[in-house]
Parts: structure tokens; C-alpha cells; sequence
């Protein structure tokens, strides 16, 4: 069974927030940082007291930290060496393995990112814009009481209005696709695949391979966490509407196009269920929208392309061992949407999100490498994902036609990195035991 009171909310409960605020920490002292942790930790809720409470709830408070953080707080040397060597070094560190190179590169991010100094982060997810404000207002007076914490950056994000589906400045809807986890309770829709053993996600736990092995120590630190990627993508809207301009004659093929980098029509209605016309209905509803495969239905990308972002990121009965693959993904968008019919304006927008996994490495990492960048997948020559992937204007995207094929060349970047880092998200008694570790056990 898993333990929904130690399991921080943000893992597995997807709460009715349309707002929200980010906001990353460094701590100067270890003690100073184990006051401010000793002192939100009643403000972090868990999985079970948040889907208690999810109609009344107007805000919930997440924490998490990076492995120098965990030093800063005086975690002592066996512990933190017990951690995976992918977070210990962090994100910029790991910027050959997942592509970051180009405009994506760390050293080009925003300042606090790329160094030792940023140690937590804190999630302030609220029902609406004055509750963030509350929220952001409590924090701001409990860091002032809490001296040698300092806000390194923050980043206040929001969904985008109508607020009855989730959607990127893209116009793309989001959400549509989370792996079921075993022992949450939900039932797996079609086309979901089978029930994933919670050790994929969270620490502790039985995961496809066996018993849980190679933990961080001691248990009470690991056990309830989770590790989680966090990644800021700016969104080239103006760019991206231009492209979808040049490469259709009409509104009607411009869509088509827009589908074919994505493998879905903007309303979510898949190509694999819907390949010549958009099927808003097929997208609302959650029995049909996922209830789809490759292998043996569209082995040749005819509806949805092999490099398409979708077919990348979860390629479903093309993968092997794909159940080792699948990751939790959260966050929102973050800027002011881009008028329709308006030029590029410069203003910074897009993506804000985490991927959460029991490894780095083998999930989120992986997916990085092989799936988003890796320029022969599904031995394509020269493509990577056409949505996120590290675009420079040498790479294809093909698109699959009878009686011949369409290739678009030189694809543009619609998306650059402008942060990024690794966080591991303890359970709610690691929290506590992390509070209250004493100076002797630096």
C-alpha cells in the first residue's frame, strides 16, 4: 500500500490550481536552512490530506531540494554520497547527455541556475490570482523572519484562459496522457497501458524490475520521494505561427501541419484515431483519446509521423521495456499569450515543468537523449523532436504521404532553455528528519 500521508501532494494529486509561483532558495547557513525547512513543513500537504480537502483547498505548498541544498542543510557525507551520481551533479553538469547545447546551453541561462547556489525550490500552486498573492505575500514575511534565506529567482506561472483544458502557448491541449500507477486507486483508461509499479515514480517501492535496491540512506530520507527535472522552456510563438504560415497554403493546412509535428490536432483528438481531420469530440473524451497504438495500426508514421513529439516522447508498443520509460509530469505556462494575428514581441513565454521519476538516468535522461534528440530515431537520419528537441536549422522533419513523401528542411527552434535543474522531492517525514538534522552530523 502506499503510504498517500508521507507522499507529498505534488506526486500524485493534480490539484485546481490555475495560478502559481516558483520560487528558488539558497541557503547560507545550515542551521538557517534547516529553520526556514522546520518552519514550512506544516504547509506542505500530503497526497492524502490534499485529496481530502481538494474542494475546500485554495493553495498548496510544495518543497524540494538539490543535492547541494541537502548539503546546505548539513546532510552528512554518507547520505549524500548515497545519492545517484546524475544528481549530484545536477542539470548543467549534465548538459552533453540531454542536448543542451546552442542557445539551450547552461551557460546561457538565467542567472542562479548553472551554479552551486540554488539549494530549494518552493511550489506555490493556488485556486486563482489572489490566492497566489496570499500566498506569495506569507512566504515573503516567513523568509524576512527566517534571516540567511535568499530568494535567488521566482517565476509566476498561469494557465491559459478558457480554463476548462490545459493548453501551451502553442494552442496544443496538455494533460492528456499520465502513466496509472499501481496502487493509486486509478484505473488505467484505454490505451493507457497497464498498471506501472509505483517504484518507477517513487522511492521505496517494488518497481517493474523487483524490490526497491540502491536507495539513498538512511530509509526515512529516500523512502516517499521522488526525483524531479525541472525545465523552463521559452516558447517562440511568433516563430512557430510563421512557420505553420509558410509550410500551408490555408488555416485548414497550416492545422494539418501544426498536427503532424505534434501527432496530435491542437484540440488533442489524436492523428492515430483522427488522421485527416480534427475530432474535437474524440479529444474530450478520455475513453477514445489515448486508446490508440503503432506497431501494428501506423508502423510507417502514415497518420502519425515516427518523429512526431508525441510518438517521441511515449512511442507506446514501438518501445522496448517501455514501462521503465514513463515519467509524471507537472507544471504550467508561464508569460502572457501572444495575440492572434501579432508579430513576435519578445516577450518571455512558455512551459514551466517537472518530470518526476525514481531515476534520472533511465527515465527522464534517457527520454533526453534517445527520444527527443537523438537524430536517427526510429532511423530517421536527421530529425529530432520538432517541438522541444535542440533545433538549429539543420535538422528534418518528414512527414509521411502517399504516393510520396513530405520533408520539411532545416527546422527552426520553437522552444530554448532558459533553466533548468534536479531536485529530489522528499516524503513528509524526510522533510522532518532533514528539519531537525544537528550540526554534529555535517
Amino acid at each position: 500500500m502506499l503510504e498517500f500521508d508521507d507522499i507529498q501532494h505534488f506526486v500524485l494529486t493534480r490539484v485546481p490550481a490555475v495560478t502559481g509561483r516558483y520560487e528558488f532558495l539558497s541557503f547560507q547557513e545550515p542551521s538557517q536552512g534547516r529553520g526556514w525547512l522546520a518552519g514550512i513543513i506544516d504547509k506542505v500537504e500530503s497526497a492524502q490530506a490534499a485529496a481530502a480537502g481538494i474542494e475546500e483547498g485554495k493553495r498548496w505548498v510544495s518543497v524540494a531540494l538539490t543535492w547541494t541544498g541537502l548539503r546546505a542543510l548539513g546532510l552528512d557525507g554518507g547520505s549524500l554520497a548515497s545519492f545517484p551520481e546524475d544528481f549530484r551533479q545536477g542539470m548543467p553538469a549534465r548538459w552533453q547527455v540531454l542536448g543542451d547545447t546552442g542557445a539551450n546551453h547552461p551557460d546561457r541561462w538565467i542567472s542562479g541556475f548553472a551554479g552551486p547556489d540554488l539549494h530549494a525550490i518552493v511550489i506555490l500552486f493556488a485556486r486563482n490570482v489572489a490566492e497566489r498573492q496570499r500566498s506569495t505575500e506569507e512566504h515573503q514575511a516567513y523568509r524576512a523572519r527566517t534571516p540567511g534565506v535568499t530568494l535567488l529567482s521566482s517565476l509566476d506561472v498561469d494557465a491559459i484562459p478558457p480554463f476548462d483544458q490545459a493548453r501551451d502557448h502553442f494552442g496544443y491541449r496538455d494533460r492528456l496522457t499520465q502513466p496509472p500507477i499501481e496502487g493509486t486507486g486509478v484505473e488505467p483508461t484505454p490505451g493507457s497501458g497497464p498498471l506501472i509499479k509505483a517504484g518507477e515514480f517513487i522511492l521505496g517501492y517494488a518497481d517493474e524490475d523487483g524490490p526497491p535496491a540502491g536507495l539513498p540512506q538512511p530509509e526515512i530520507l529516500s523512502r516517499n520521494g521522488t526525483y524531479m527535472a525541472y525545465r523552463r522552456l521559452q516558447e517562440h510563438v511568433g516563430a512557430f505561427r510563421e512557420f505553420l504560415r509558410k509550410h500551408g497554403e490555408t488555416p485548414e493546412e497550416q492545422e494539418w501541419v501544426a498536427a503532424k509535428l505534434m501527432g496530435r490536432w491542437r484540440s488533442g483528438a489524436p492523428l492515430a484515431l483522427a488522421p485527416d481531420k480534427d475530432d474535437p469530440a474524440l479529444a474530450a473524451d478520455p475513453q477514445r483519446n489515448n486508446n490508440f497504438t503503432y506497431a501494428k495500426t501506423d508502423p510507417h508514421g502514415y497518420a502519425t509521423p515516427l518523429g512526431a513529439h508525441i510518438r517521441r516522447m511515449n512511442p507506446r508498443d514501438t518501445a522496448v521495456n517501455i514501462q521503465r520509460r514513463r515519467m509524471i509530469r507537472r507544471g504550467a505556462t508561464y508569460g502572457p499569450p501572444l495575440r492572434e494575428g501579432s508579430a513576435e514581441d519578445g516577450v518571455d513565454r512558455g512551459v514551466a515543468a517537472f518530470v518526476l521519476c525514481a531515476s534520472l538516468v533511465r527515465q527522464y535522461e534517457f527520454a533526453q537523449n534517445v527520444w527527443i534528440n537523438d537524430p536517427n530515431f526510429h532511423e530517421l537520419g536527421n530529425e529530432r523532436d520538432p517541438i522541444i528537441g535542440t533545433q538549429d536549422g539543420t535538422f528534418d522533419m518528414t512527414i509521411p504521404k502517399r504516393p510520396v513523401r513530405r520533408k520539411i528542411t532545416g527546422l527552426p527552434a520553437f522552444t530554448t532553455v532558459r533553466s533548468g535543474a534536479y531536485f529530489f522531492l522528499p516524503g513528509i517525514k524526510a522533510l522532518r528528519y532533514l528539519a531537525t538534522l544537528s550540526e554534529s552530523a555535517r
